[in-house]
């Protein structure tokens, strides 16, 4: 891994204004890249193979299943456990969602911006599903058909929600 050159980084991160925690970030980055290095090699290593062109279904389902379980991992309130030892919350954010920041240096910090940024965790859901169609495709796509559910009975009570607060 590279060595991050360390004045370089305390310069950075005094000229920005939340103090940006690069080696978290880095330590992060470096865990994200063994875990995709892995799954090649275990892929390679098992004759698995990518497919040459993913089928439209199985981006529709991705896409889907990742904006739901992103979601999941980084916005609900039953999953604030999982979240409280790298960040604090902030308010309620209506339907079942939590705002919270991050806190603590460091690791712990840049861990606590990934899991309350659904953008952020969205890389990490979408390559786990992609790794997931590889090793299981049955299965995975059995997991982001019902996550695409979800997600649809979700917009669907906004959207009852919103209608039947429109209508009086």
């Amino acid at each position: 891994m590279a060595r991050i050159d360390v004045p370089a980084a305390e310069a950075y991160s005094r000229k920005a204004p939340d103090n940006r925690p690069l080696r978290g970030y880095a330590t992060v980055m470096a865990v994200f890249g063994a875990a995709v290095t892995t799954a090649a090699g275990v892929a390679k290593l098992t004759g698995k193979r990518l497919p040459e062109r993913p089928p439209v279904a199985d981006l529709a389902l991705l896409a889907i299943a990742t904006h739901k379980v992103s979601r999941l991992i980084t916005k609900d309130a039953v999953t604030s456990p999982l979240r409280a030892p790298v960040t604090q919350f902030e308010s309620a954010a209506g339907s079942a969602e939590l705002n919270e920041s991050p806190r603590g240096h460091g690791v712990q910090h840049a861990l606590g911006e990934l899991l309350t940024c659904p953008f952020c965790t969205a890389v990490w859901v979408a390559s786990g599903l992609g790794a997931g169609l590889v090793f299981a495709p049955r299965l995975t796509r059995f997991g982001m058909g019902v996550a695409s559910a979800i997600a649809g009975a979700d917009f669907l009570h906004l959207a009852y929600a919103a209608a039947k607060k429109a209508a009086g």
